[in-house]
């Protein structure tokens, strides 16, 4: 009878995907934490070798925009992945987000080349205690977190103007560190946010195989970016610079 009741939980908690919202929601995760791996990969290969130096120094200095060329390379894979989701194979969407985490590890090696190292690993680990605190919290909260989405919203567009008007306004150094203490709010906040999709998303897409994955790896590009913009505002308000 006990064993029966066992079977019959054990079935009800897995759906009709045959696959637990715990195993889901671990795999989402550790394709996060396999992004990172590659971005912070690609970052320490272009910052610490001769090679990469080399290469990352002659893109910056004879390439015109280089960043900017970055930047633009970085959106439209998140874009055009988010928009294709629905087309594409889980496979090429995962390809897209290990895509996107090569591009951005190009992007840190700037942070890599002026931070001491053992600013960065504290920062990181900083970063990872932060992020794990409110992934947990959003996991498992009963409370609806998309009524927060109008104001992480919000959040968020205020961070992109601030962080543009300080590209062309010199002498915002003040303002420059209470634009990182609201980022810091705002994307832990988003990773409680993105952590409770994951449940969403999977009660959304039971009976869609290919759709859950390819949600799984929409939802780890989410968590991913929380983690990734946490890790620059931390960065940028107690990251120590290199002389």
């Amino acid at each position: 009878m006990a064993e029966n009741f066992y079977d019959q939980e054990k079935l009800l908690e897995q759906g009709r995907t045959g696959e637990s919202l715990g195993r889901y929601s671990a795999k989402t995760f550790f394709l996060m934490f396999l992004g990172l791996l590659v971005t912070f990969g690609v970052a320490i290969f272009f910052s610490t070798t001769y090679t990469g130096l080399m290469f990352f120094y002659n893109a910056v200095t004879y390439i015109p925009a280089f960043h900017l060329i970055l930047l633009i390379a970085q959106l439209a894979v998140a874009v055009g992945m988010t928009a294709a989701l629905h087309k594409i194979t889980p496979a090429t969407a995962t390809a897209f987000f290990f895509l996107y985490s090569a591009l951005t590890g190009v992007t840190f090696t700037f942070y890599f080349i002026v931070f001491e190292l053992p600013s960065l690993v504290l920062v990181f680990a900083a970063t990872a205690l932060y992020f794990g605190g409110m992934a947990l919290f959003g996991h498992f909260t009963g409370i609806d977190l998309s009524r927060m989405r109008n104001i992480l919203l919000g959040g968020l567009i205020f961070l992109i103007l601030a962080n543009v008007l300080m590209l062309f306004i010199p002498g915002l150094e003040a303002f420059d560190r209470v634009t990182c203490t609201i980022g810091v709010v705002v994307f832990l906040a988003y990773t409680a946010y993105d952590a409770q999709k994951i449940r969403a998303f999977y009660q959304a897409y039971q009976g869609d195989e290919a759709m859950l994955k390819k949600a799984s790896v929409f939802s780890a590009l989410q968590l991913y970016l929380d983690f990734v913009n946490l890790f620059v505002y931390l960065l940028r308000l107690f990251g120590k610079r290199k002389n």
